[in-house]
């Protein structure tokens, strides 16, 4: 449900669209950036609800590791996007060894 929740919501968020969620809540967003590890970043400063137990949807693919890694180190236990980055692979190993899920849509929101 968080998860179809956080979907939802960073449809409506324009270029590398990060968004933190509980069911039914937005915790926090990040968006605009070049980075989408920046957009990760700039979410969790931005967190006025603590970010323990968040799921986590991007408008795009994470196309390195590195915003998924923050992103769970900020607290985020699971995660929606689209997938179709070369480096899918290595965004999929780094999930399973954190211990967080993630759901590929195969559909990209990304507006500029």
């Amino acid at each position: 449900m968080a998860l179809e929740f956080a979907w939802k919501v960073v449809k409506h968020v324009k270029s590398n669209a990060i968004v933190y969620a509980r069911p039914g809540q937005t915790v926090a967003v990040g968006a605009g950036q070049m980075s989408r590890v920046d957009s990760v970043n700039i979410g969790a400063m931005k967190a006025q609800l603590p970010l323990a137990g968040t799921v986590v949807a991007s408008d795009a693919y994470f196309p390195f590791p590195d915003g998924l890694e923050r992103a769970a180190q900020n607290g985020a236990t699971a995660f929606i996007q689209p997938g179709g980055s070369v480096k899918d692979a290595e965004v999929i190993a780094a999930a399973d060894q954190l211990g967080v899920a993630m759901v590929f849509t195969g559909v990209r929101h990304f507006r500029h």
